[in-house]
């Protein structure tokens, strides 16, 4: 099947620039070496938030209940643990945008940390020094997520990080750097930061980290693990605003990597980076929440308007008249969706809510937590504004022309649902901010055993049967009080959550 060739709109002029779909390199072929009880990515190994492990976790803990260690982290951040032969791995920050005293810009620092699972002992901790110049800590977006958004990756045999305009760095699992590279250091319109996490594509000869660089860049890229050398970049100027990471999907004998951006859905080749189909997506204009996989359905929800688009994957070309399955409304925010047993999970303001995934048809609610939107700021960096207030939709240019150059498939000639991708989304939203770590669902739950996990930013922790009367069984808190935005991890048996300012492992 051919690939469509793909189009760049340029970040800093915002001008059309026709560019070259895919720049191809070297490929190494690598094994796996994670294992089913491994952990490796963003949403766990199958992107999709579930387990395989076969081991029970606790329902029940408390701050001397089931919890086996909590270890204090080097800095704040709201990216999520991964867990890799027996070793735990996740990303913070420090420095700057923490509520200090005096504290400058140029301090800022990323930190990987590498902890035992099972007993917590801190393995070692890798600190590194921000590019600048790095987005400000104020306004509606980064005070909302901090510097350290970025959930690692790996591929059993390293641990991969992206920080943003700092770039990508691999790591043996002992701590030795391997590689770094840089996929820009532009900023966003809004200088909202940087939050997408990278994953890992295998085949049998290609071993790739693929990284969303929509605020350096508005370009995805792909290095080969081993080496870092780069295997494929795509230049797309309608990646702008997209905080989404990209997920894979089987359909029939090939595999196509998914990503949701402003407008769209996306499906590419993951071994070449060229766009192999598109379809209508929702209106935001933003994407944050990842593209959900059932089968070879894939599964877009936005924010604030509460769209949602269902696409069979393995087309080509314009697939909105023919691989389209449905459209709905499930309103969401920035949580990805979980998908089980034929439906759609949704943790948004303090209310779980169950979706048909055939339809897209709400089934049931439940109210789990108060909401606490809104809330002013707080001394710890966790600080920011309310509720985002009226205004959101496009401003001016918002309305894409029907004839104008795009993003990834150049050669659509403006055939498409809505329209080309001639101008970017006006306005920007609305105005007051995301509100503070504390009043936005960020965490995705995550499913095992049967029983969902839904993780509020109080704190609070939900236990929640997976069917669609969603009872809950348990609901459990812990005395920290710095947020909890980081999705669970889950490894034999133990619940790894990240708050914060400390990581906790949760175990019978």
């Amino acid at each position: 099947m051919t690939d469509q060739s793909c189009h760049r709109r340029g970040w800093t002029l915002r001008q059309r620039i026709l560019s070259a779909a895919a720049v191809t390199g070297s490929l190494v072929a690598a094994a796996s070496a994670t294992t089913a009880a491994d952990w490796t990515r963003f949403l766990g190994p199958g992107g999709n938030s579930i387990s395989s492990d076969s081991a029970q976790l606790p329902e029940t803990w408390n701050d001397s209940e089931n919890v086996q260690w909590k270890a204090s982290l080097p800095g704040q951040g709201v990216s999520s643990p991964i867990v890799v032969a027996g070793k735990v791995f996740v990303t913070s920050y420090s420095g700057y945008g923490t509520g200090g005293e005096n504290e400058q810009i140029e301090d800022l620092k990323r930190h990987v940390s590498c902890y035992d699972a099972v007993t917590g002992e801190s393995l070692w901790s890798k600190a590194i020094d921000a590019v600048q110049p790095e987005d400000p800590y104020s306004g509606m977006g980064v005070p909302a997520h901090g510097y350290a958004s970025h959930t690692p990756t790996s591929d059993g045999k390293h641990v991969f990080v992206f920080f943003g305009k700092s770039g990508v760095i691999a790591f043996d699992l002992e701590g030795n750097e391997i590689w770094r590279k840089s996929v820009g250091t532009g900023s966003g319109q809004q200088r909202w930061g940087s939050a997408s996490s990278p994953i890992v594509y295998r085949s049998d000869s290609q071993n790739l980290v693929i990284v969303n660089a929509s605020d350096e860049s508005e370009t995805l890229f792909a290095f080969d693990a081993a080496t870092g050398d780069e295997v494929w970049k795509t230049p797309a100027g309608d990646l702008a605003s997209t905080w989404s990471t990209p997920n894979l999907v089987k359909a029939g004998d090939r595999t196509d990597l998914v990503i949701t951006v402003p407008g769209e859905v996306w499906g590419l080749n993951p071994q070449t980076g060229k766009l192999r189909w598109y379809s209508r997506g929702t209106t935001d204009n933003t994407a944050s929440a990842s593209p959900i996989v059932i089968d070879d359905v894939v599964i877009a929800v936005g924010g604030r308007s509460g769209d949602a688009v269902a696409v069979k994957a393995g087309g080509k070309g314009d697939v909105n008249a023919s691989h389209v399955v449905w459209d709905a409304n499930i309103p969401g925010r920035f949580a990805t969706p979980l998908a089980y047993d034929g439906h759609l999970y949704v943790f948004n303001s303090g209310v779980l809510s169950c979706y048909d995934a055939k339809t897209g048809e709400r089934v049931n609610q439940r109210r789990l937590s108060a909401s606490r939107g809104g809330g002013g700021g707080r001394p710890g960096g966790f600080g920011g504004g309310g509720d985002r207030g009226p205004g959101g939709d496009r401003g001016p240019g918002g309305d894409r022309g029907p004839d104008a150059a795009r993003g990834p498939g150049g050669d659509r000639g403006g055939d498409r649902a809505r329209g080309g991708f001639g101008g970017r989304p006006g306005g920007g939203g609305g105005r007051g901010g995301f509100g503070d770590r504390r009043s936005q669902e960020y965490a995705t739950p995550v499913l095992a055993d049967g029983k969902i996990y839904v993780v509020a930013p109080g704190g609070e922790v939900h236990v929640v049967n997976a069917t669609p009367e969603m009872e809950v069984r348990h609901t459990n808190t812990l005395s920290d009080d710095t947020g909890f935005s980081g999705s669970p991890a889950i490894s034999q048996g133990r619940l790894y959550l990240r708050s914060g300012s400390a990581l906790y492992c949760i175990g019978q």
